[in-house]
This record gives C-alpha cells, sequence and structure tokens, in this order.
C-alpha cells in the first residue's frame, strides 16, 4: 500500500489508473504528468523507484489543486454563500437539496429530520 499525495494506491495497478483515484485528478491529468515525467502509464505503481514517486508527488503539488486544498476551498465556497444569506446557502444549512429537484416525495438523504 502506498500512498501518494494523500490517496492510498494499490501496488498492483497501472500508474495511470492509480493516479486518478486522487481527489482533483483525472485520466488526462493522469497521462499528462506520466508524459511530462517520462514514465510509461502502463508500468505498476510497485515497479516505481522512490525517487520517480517524489517526482510524481512534486509535480502534482506544484501544478495541480488536489485533495486537502480542493476540498478546503469547497468549503470556503459553501461559506461563503451561507455567510450572504444567498437561496443556495440558505439550502445549504438546511440540509436541503439546491438545484430545484422535486423534495415532497424524495430527497430523503437531505432531508434526515423527517423521519417518522
Amino acid at each position: 500500500m502506498l500512498y501518494i499525495s494523500g490517496a492510498r494506491s494499490v501496488a498492483d495497478e497501472q500508474v495511470r489508473i492509480a493516479s486518478t483515484k486522487i481527489d482533483g485528478f483525472g485520466p488526462k491529468k493522469a497521462i499528462l504528468v506520466g508524459y511530462r515525467l517520462g514514465i510509461s502509464g502502463n508500468i505498476k505503481i510497485k515497479e516505481l523507484t522512490k525517487y520517480q514517486i517524489d517526482q510524481i508527488e512534486q509535480m502534482i503539488g506544484q501544478d495541480h489543486v488536489v485533495h486537502w486544498e480542493l476540498k478546503r476551498g469547497e468549503r470556503a465556497d459553501i461559506e461563503r454563500l451561507i455567510s450572504i444569506s444567498c437561496y443556495r446557502g440558505i439550502r445549504h444549512q438546511d440540509g436541503s437539496p439546491l438545484r430545484g429537484q422535486r423534495t415532497h416525495t424524495n430527497a430523503r438523504t437531505c432531508r434526515k429530520q423527517i423521519r417518522k
């Protein structure tokens, strides 16, 4: 088990597939990082050297917003909506659906206080 930028990677997966497990990192970015570093996408994680893993982490940290930075940014956006008391902020606060979905019969998972 190996951790790259806070995401757990399985040793038997290919590099391009394992790197898509990182939050904010999709298949295109995974291929791009591998290409920039000269690492084949088909190579397994367990075949990488420590130096190559450090290079991958360094490039991801420099060029891309991933994992906790991404989550922190999302949370800050939600807090801003709540603080200005806009419609979406109020719906976030109440735990109701934001985008106009029906709530009379659906959205049970959002509206947990309705259970009888």
